[in-house]
């Protein structure tokens, strides 16, 4: 399957999907996140023993929602479904090898420009030589008696093993939300045009974590203020996540990117000086930092015609997706 520029008025070769399916699928997504989360709600919150269960739970709730869906309204036809959502077939190989790579290490370099923005910023006190406030925390969790290894070594072992993780177990994890978010969900919205469908997905996916940001996850804010920075970044790497899977037309590099955010997500952390407190809503990669270098990512990219430039997303003689 060889490029070919596709912008809004090429919508219509696009495969659409009816919009109750869309609704239900976000419907059911929501209802089934909340439905996850309920046990932290009725117990300890995050503090709860069995929240680092829950989390994992949740990220499977946008795949579980889209299977039903798949299976009560039917919305392709069974020999299409696979490509439209991205999963197979990987080809050509070579895009989607190259946009994988891209997938896996760009987020690790964005996060990193967003944390040494926000030190230039001021919104992160730092200590680039000693690591102090890292290295008090490494301390703090080493056995009595037991001397801490160097802090250098461990930093340097921790961003060693952000790509390796963020293809391997976060990948796995992040698949349960990305075959919904970006292998649904983005090409489903896809005749509303390439901005409305990015923009729109990314709202949908951020406002999804409301069940978690409330109870203080990410921002320690459990008030609508988390929600909004939760949303607002979530708009920002779902562009990024979204230009990933529509450059492609495979889920596969949305999922290497979105776990390589996950593990690379406290990276400010390992920099900051002791004594010092890191406002995750201003320093963190889905606060005001990531959303200005998110902002600056999507610029480039637009400016170079990125958005314009897609695989054709379906093939436009096949009949359009019907209820059987």
């Amino acid at each position: 399957m060889t490029d070919r520029v596709i912008d809004d008025a090429d919508a219509v070769a696009v495969t659409r999907v009816r919009p109750a399916a869309v609704v239900a699928f976000v419907m059911l997504a929501f209802a089934l996140a909340w439905l996850a989360v309920l046990p932290l709600w009725l117990g300890d919150g995050l503090a709860a023993p069995f929240s680092f269960a829950i989390l994992p739970l949740m990220m499977t709730t946008p795949t579980l929602a889209l299977l039903i869906v798949l299976l009560v309204l039917r919305p392709l036809p069974r020999g299409r479904r696979l490509r439209f959502l991205g999963v197979w077939p990987l080809r050509p190989a070579r895009r989607v090898i190259g946009m994988s790579l891209i997938g896996l290490f760009g987020p690790i370099v964005l996060i990193a420009l967003s944390a040494f923005l926000a030190i230039a910023l001021g919104w992160v006190q730092a200590d680039l030589t000693g690591f102090s406030g890292f290295a008090g925390a490494l301390e703090a969790t080493t056995p009595d008696g037991v001397p801490a290894p160097p802090v250098q070594l461990i930093i340097a072992l921790q961003l060693i093993s952000i790509p390796v993780v963020g293809a391997t177990l976060n990948a796995l994890f992040a698949f349960g939300e990305e075959l919904g978010w970006r292998g649904f969900l983005v090409p489903a919205l896809r005749p509303l045009g390439t901005w409305s469908a990015l923009l729109l997905s990314g709202a949908i996916w951020g406002l999804w974590h409301t069940p978690v940001i409330l109870l203080g996850h990410n921002f320690g804010r459990t008030d609508i203020t988390g929600v909004l920075v939760m949303t607002v970044g979530c708009i920002g790497w779902g562009v990024l996540l979204g230009w990933l899977r529509l450059r492609s037309a495979s889920v596969w590099p949305a999922v290497f990117a979105h776990g390589a955010i996950n593990a690379a997500a406290g990276m400010v952390m390992l920099f900051h000086a002791a004594g010092s407190t890191v406002d995750p809503a201003l320093a963190g990669p889905l606060g005001v930092a990531g959303w200005i270098v998110c902002a600056v990512a999507i610029a480039i990219l637009a400016l170079a015609g990125q958005f314009r430039r897609q695989p054709q997303l379906a093939d436009p003689a096949a009949p359009p997706a019907a209820n059987p």
